[in-house]
């Protein structure tokens, strides 16, 4: 493999779905919350993506199987809105910024091929202090203004690092909507307070709030 490649599985119908990307990152909180909502609303896989970008190494099944390093693309609707969801056990290595900019582009050109005018792109967002919170940044002063009033905090620290910014970041260039939600997290190890508070604050800030207990994730 010397260039990335998308399979499709299938073909789901899709009309002007939301993209969500939740990757692996700061507290693994955008890993957790893109799971937590593939659980919740039972979301189907309908793509995988490879890279050469990825790293050299397989993962391996409780079962003993293996596979490549691949982000995996799901669909899913609930109460008439489509979704189309995207996560991953890994990303580029940050060092490599010319892969960051091919996978992410792909990534792009792909959702938009899809229909998707609006991306929420999830990550973590490391601090000192033990806080439960949600940061925005967005492709327009008016969505970080609507997330701030459904209760995040505009995000104002200079950098987001990886696919969970520049994703965003290439959306913007296409004339595409957006935002990106960061769950603060104290620590490197997977953080599931920070990626469920995420979670809860996503489906919240989409009209579909949580009332009960979170779904279990692998």
């Amino acid at each position: 493999m010397d260039k990335p490649y998308l399979r499709e599985i299938s073909k789901p119908a899709l009309a002007n779905p939301t993209f969500i990307q939740g990757l692996p990152g700061f507290g693994n909180v955008g890993r957790i919350a893109a799971h937590l909502l593939i659980k919740y609303c039972g979301a189907k896989p309908f793509a995988e993506f490879y890279s050469p970008s990825f790293p050299d190494y397989v993962t391996v099944s409780s079962k003993g199987l293996c596979h490549l390093p691949r982000y995996e693309f799901y669909s899913a609707t609930i109460e008439g809105t489509n979704f189309v969801i995207m996560t991953g056990e890994t990303q580029p290595s940050f060092d490599d910024v010319l892969a960051h900019y091919d996978v992410c582009t792909e990534i792009v050109n792909y959702v938009e091929k899809l229909g998707c005018r609006f991306l929420i792109t999830i990550g973590g967002v490391p601090i000192t202090e033990e806080k439960a919170q949600v940061y925005v940044a967005a492709t327009s002063n008016r969505l970080a203004t609507e997330f701030m009033e459904k209760g995040a905090v505009i995000y104002s620290r200079g950098k987001i690092v990886g696919g969970t910014g520049l994703t965003l970041a290439l959306a913007k260039e296409r004339g595409l909507d957006g935002v990106c939600l960061l769950g603060a997290t104290t620590g490197f190890k997977a953080d599931r307070e920070a990626g469920s508070l995420t979670f809860k604050f996503l489906m919240k800030a989409l009209g579909k709030e949580i009332k009960e207990g979170l779904p279990e994730t692998h």
